[in-house]
């Protein structure tokens, strides 16, 4: 009996996760979400049905799987500070992953709008879609305030956070959410009134693919900020221990420095009249 307490005492200060079932079921969540995406995609019958279910599902169990993580970080004290210092260098190499995941998108950009092809008359943007083009200076311009502000009002709430001061916190926290539902619904109304489609050759595939990918993003972010804002009403974050937080301010702000690229290059650069480059 010694012995076997002896043994059982933890000499470090990692966390060895308890066996879980989330794994496994997430993984049929997202073979049901994968597959009815493929179904609806072609018109197969109850496509949509099953995409529906795989993103129940898949939310579901999200949800629950996350629920046990913040249990054991919050309640159970099982995120030391080896824990806490691997789940930032996991939040890292996830940006990291995203900004790769951009930089394909950029690449196609690039490849088609510094060397246009004969097929789209050797211009960027095209210059059949050019009196189409969205105007910069409109709504994407007040995007772009939007987002720069809002990256101000989550460092002001991160430092609030920091400083224990609940008031400024959550006043950081609601302005943040706020101004993420006004670009989140200035996006939707800049798509409803543009005449460019996504079938609209490289120029159309290239700027909606970019922006809708970031839209997406910042449709997470939201999410991510609102889960956290709840978290923190519910005393989940104090000066010390707010990892969940930190990682959801970094999204934040690479959400920001994408959309800058995006409103440099594809908005303010290819708003330019085209040229002909081709004799």
């Amino acid at each position: 009996m010694f012995n076997f307490l002896k043994n059982s005492i933890k000499k470090h200060n990692f966390h060895i996760v308890d066996p879980s079932p989330w794994p496994i079921v997430m993984s049929f969540a997202l073979f049901i979400l994968t597959s009815g995406a493929a179904l609806y995609f072609y018109n197969c019958k109850n496509g949509g049905f099953l995409l529906i279910l795989g993103l129940i599902c898949v939310i579901i169990v999200m949800s629950l799987w996350f629920r046990d993580v913040i249990r054991e970080g919050t309640f159970e004290g099982y995120h030391t500070k080896c824990v806490q210092q691997g789940l930032i260098y996991g939040m890292m190499l996830f940006i990291v992953s995203e900004v790769m995941f951009f930089a394909a998108f950029f690449w196609a950009f690039f490849h088609s709008s510094l060397a246009p092809t004969i097929e789209i008359g050797g211009t960027w943007p095209p210059y059949l879609l050019w009196e189409f083009v969205i105007n910069p200076f409109e709504v994407p311009l007040l995007n772009t305030i939007i987002l720069l502000i809002s990256g101000a009002t989550i460092t002001w709430a991160h430092h609030s956070i920091l400083l224990n001061n609940e008031k400024d916190a959550i006043i950081g926290f609601s302005l943040t959410i706020l101004l993420a539902i006004m670009f989140i619904a200035a996006q939707a109304l800049e798509y409803i009134t543009s005449v460019i489609s996504i079938a609209d050759g490289i120029y159309g595939s290239c700027f909606y693919l970019l922006t809708g990918f970031h839209g997406f993003h910042v449709i997470i972010g939201t999410i991510f900020i609102i889960i956290c804002f709840i978290r923190y009403l519910l005393a989940h974050f104090t000066p010390n221990h707010h990892i969940g937080f930190t990682s959801a301010a970094w999204y934040w702000h690479f959400v920001d420095v994408v959309w800058l690229f995006l409103f440099i290059f594809v908005y303010v650069w290819g708003h330019w009249e085209p040229t002909f480059i081709l004799n």
